[in-house]
């Protein structure tokens, strides 16, 4: 049973297992840095779908089906599916799994979501709610500028400090038995707003919310960075990203032999993507195929994944509204 260490964190005394997972892209993707790690990869934006937004919904599909293949199982063996995305009321998600038969908790929180989905995903199988379930968030680029910017045949411009919403997916299968890739913290953070209204800087608007959630994870577990292999935000990007580490600064903490971010992991310089990669699927992909690969390698033992969410609605954009932050984080172990 799961036991509460100082004010924030939740520390498994049976550690849920990770059993399979995987990743699928687009091309765009496919073509960064971390080209070679990926489960799948279409070229074709579309998906074999009529729609974006049903060209996330397969996306999505395929990873889950992947990683609970993958782990040996079928998908109607799950006994909850968790997932979420960027779409209004996370129609990509519901779409997903409408077939599935298994029950379904649609989650939203932003590029948050996958390390929500295991947080929340961790705490079920924990508590005997669930032998096994899968954890899945997906974003599309294409779906994503139809909803919150303008459509693709506009041509905005985009300034320096916006990111590139990944056309990318990833899932996770969480189950009682065990395994050598085990999460042995949960975190859940609060909300937090320190009044960005730029919807094109949404690094500014979730650091401060990354800062306190890993604050907090420090202080309760009395860990320092250099216990971890890797510390990993999604999706702070380059701004962010660069926020965060002077905001550890101030406090004396050096965070940067450790850190890194998704965002500014899944695409190279010459990709023209401004400030780094964002959206539901970035992270979920970027841990569902380098990370989660080099832990099943043996070449990271410990590592914080913390997903970092920008809580906001075109709708609350539009009335002027500041951007609230997120940051919910996991430390998963490689256990021999």
């Amino acid at each position: 049973m799961a036991q509460r260490i100082g004010q924030y964190t939740l520390r498994f005394d049976c550690p849920p297992c990770i059993h399979g997972y995987a990743s699928v892209v687009g091309k765009k993707e496919a073509t960064g840095p971390l080209s070679g790690t990926f489960d799948i990869v279409n070229e074709d934006s579309h998906f074999g779908q009529k729609s974006w937004e049903l060209a996330e919904s397969k996306m999505q599909q395929l990873a889950i089906e992947t990683a609970v293949h993958k782990a040996g199982k079928k998908v109607e063996e799950m006994q909850f599916i968790l997932a979420g995305d960027l779409l209004n009321q996370c129609v990509g998600s519901s779409l997903a799994s409408v077939q599935s038969g298994v029950p379904y908790l649609g989650l939203y929180g932003a590029c948050s979501t996958m390390a929500e989905g295991l947080a929340v995903g961790a705490c079920l199988v924990d508590g005997g709610c669930a032998e096994r379930l899968a954890a899945a968030a997906s974003s599309h680029f294409c779906s994503a500028e139809r909803q919150y910017r303008f459509p693709l045949a506009y041509g905005g411009q985009r300034p320096p400090t916006a990111q590139w919403t990944a056309t990318a997916s990833g899932a996770v299968m969480l189950g009682k038995e065990q395994s050598h890739l085990q999460i042995t913290h949960a975190i859940l953070g609060q909300m937090v707003d320190m009044g960005v209204k730029d919807a094109n800087n949404m690094g500014a608007a979730m650091a401060p919310a990354a800062y306190q959630t890993l604050s907090a994870l420090f202080q309760d577990t009395g860990h320092v960075p250099g216990d971890f292999d890797r510390i990993i935000t999604g999706d702070l990007a380059d701004v962010g990203g660069g926020l965060l580490v002077d905001l550890f600064l101030k406090d004396g903490v050096d965070i940067t032999p450790v850190y890194s971010d998704c965002g500014s992991m899944l695409y190279g310089d010459d990709q023209d993507v401004h400030a780094g990669g964002s959206g539901c699927g970035c992270s979920a992909a970027v841990l569902c195929g380098k990370l989660l690969n080099d832990m099943q390698a043996g070449q990271l033992k410990r590592l914080v994944f913390a997903g970092t969410g920008a809580l906001m609605s075109p709708t609350s954009i539009q009335q002027g509204q500041a951007i609230a932050g997120i940051c919910h984080a996991v430390i998963i172990e490689r256990k021999d």
